[in-house]
């Protein structure tokens, strides 16, 4: 049995912000990279089905290693430190479908 999926790529962006102080990562930006990558999906016309869609998260539980996205359906969990790396993520992955290694999560990172 063949499975289709409705979107290509699905990219969670966690906008979590923690009031005590703890680590979260709305503290390194992640609003604004989530802003940034919705418009470059958008301008370079990958949206829609079939394409790709961006969406905010809640805590990811990867705190440490934030801030964090991570792309479905492959499971390719990033790290990204400014707005250059999110336009990388979306010409390299979403557009092209490579992975963009420096940037991926170590596995052994979490909260």
């Amino acid at each position: 049995m063949k499975t289709h999926t409705y979107y290509k790529h699905h990219i969670f962006f966690c906008l979590n912000n923690r009031e005590n102080g703890q680590a979260a990562c709305a503290n390194h930006n992640a609003q604004a990279a989530f802003d940034h990558c919705k418009a470059k999906v958008k301008s370079a016309g990958l949206t829609g089905p079939g394409g790709v869609r961006v969406n905010k998260a809640g805590c990811l539980d990867r705190c440490s290693g934030g801030p964090v996205a991570v792309v479905y359906p492959q499971e390719v969990w990033y790290s990204f430190v400014d707005l250059a790396d999110i336009d990388e993520i979306v010409s390299s992955h979403l557009q092209n479908g490579q992975v963009v290694a420096r940037l991926v999560l170590p596995p052994d990172v979490g909260r």
